[in-house]
């Protein structure tokens, strides 16, 4: 972990003893709806020997469906996708009868800063999580759910021919083509090379313990830039994520419940993710940056070793990556793949995580992951679709 701080930082980001830095419920143990649900925490193995976790959450009543896995995104942890607004992505999967599987890996928050990379947790994460799960299970097959970098990582699994059990992958806010505002593609380009030089990671929990000078002086141009918001984590997350205002979610989409809750479930995340999202952002699509003989060379070109079906969800308001981003992924999945009826949704008035944490998420958003999911005929994507291009890339 020393050799991830920061160089003039004045300690490390996680106590002392070791012990996790959050407090609103452990990355093995999410917070849970008392008396509706109960969690059993699944340690399994990365393919390169990485020890991961995995939480299978149960209902009152027995499982009518399958397993279905949800992933989550960077700097944050499986708890993510459960927020305490009374009903949430995991309820509606219980309720509607799914074997609930949640995915910790490598970006996790509650993990020590460690350097990873898109392509480690496509060739090595992913890839043995959905085994665990079928092995736990019996399943040969089984859907996935995966918001932002859990979705892009996943989807080069996929790309890759390396989960050939995923039979639907419902990819939230980006996917292939990462497209984002200009303002976000220039501070990529120009400032993740200097701050790179003064830190290996950057933690959004800065913005509540911004110990040593590299932490205060982040925290104080997110402060500078970001007077949307008086919260310091939520200041930082948008500075780390993005140009937006807020970036990660309209704060009317919130309860302030949630909002609070958010402060202990953002963490770090290594400059080597934002070094490879700025190669990717400047490409216009996913590259992998190891030479990792399990990924092809250019994930754009390649023909998608998958029969998955693909679900793109985001929000018409995404301030982090464009609407444009899925646009052009579901646009590319039906040219390449045409026979497996990929699907798109763009959900008026929401932003980028607030499709999975807002206060209305159970009845606008829910509904559509649960529809396509159980086959169930998907509601139209919203005429908003027209009015998405609008995302803007910064020329190589």
């Amino acid at each position: 972990m020393d050799a991830l701080r920061s160089k003039d930082a004045a300690g490390p980001p996680h106590p002392a003893d070791g012990s996790p830095r959050h407090t609103g419920g452990g990355g093995q143990h999410p917070a849970r709806t008392p008396g509706v649900s109960s969690d059993c925490a699944v340690p399994f193995l990365a393919g390169d020997g990485t020890p991961l976790s995995l939480v299978n959450v149960r209902g009152r009543h027995a499982p009518t469906r399958g397993p279905v896995l949800l992933v989550h995104g960077a700097g944050v942890r499986a708890a993510t996708f459960r927020p305490p607004t009374g009903h949430t992505i995991v309820d509606a999967l219980l309720a509607a009868g799914f074997d609930v599987w949640l995915e910790n890996w490598r970006a996790g928050a509650d993990r020590p800063p460690a350097p990873w990379t898109l392509d480690d947790a496509a060739a090595y994460d992913h890839p043995a999580a959905v085994a665990a799960v079928l092995r736990h299970t019996g399943a040969d097959r089984l859907p996935v759910v995966a918001h932002c970098q859990g979705s892009t990582s996943f989807v080069m699994a996929l790309i890759a021919g390396l989960v050939p059990q995923v039979d639907t992958f419902v990819s939230s806010a980006v996917s292939l083509h990462p497209v984002v505002p200009r303002a976000a593609a220039r501070k990529l380009r120009f400032l993740t090379p200097p701050f790179a030089a003064a830190s290996r990671f950057v933690d959004a929990q800065w913005g509540a313990r911004p110990r040593g000078l590299v932490p205060r002086l982040t925290y104080a141009a997110a402060c500078a830039l970001h007077r949307e918001c008086a919260d310091g984590v939520c200041r930082m997350a948008s500075f780390m994520f993005g140009a937006g205002h807020p970036t990660l979610w309209r704060h009317e989409n919130l309860d302030d419940a949630t909002h609070t809750w958010l402060r202990d479930e953002l963490g770090w995340v290594p400059l080597d993710f934002f070094r490879q999202m700025a190669r990717c952002v400047r490409r216009g699509s996913l590259v992998p940056v190891t030479r990792n003989p399990l990924l092809p060379d250019d994930f754009a070109t390649a023909d998608p070793r998958t029969d998955a079906r693909c679900v793109f969800l985001t929000g018409t308001a995404n301030a982090c990556f464009a609407p444009e981003s899925q646009l052009r992924s579901h646009e590319h999945f039906t040219a390449r793949r045409p026979r497996e009826a990929h699907t798109l949704h763009l959900v008026e008035g929401y932003g980028h995580q607030d499709v999975f944490i807002g206060r209305n998420a159970a009845r606008d958003v829910f509904p559509l992951v649960v529809a396509e999911l159980t086959g169930r005929p998907p509601v139209p994507a919203p005429q908003a679709a027209v009015r998405a291009r609008g995302g803007a890339n910064v020329p190589a």
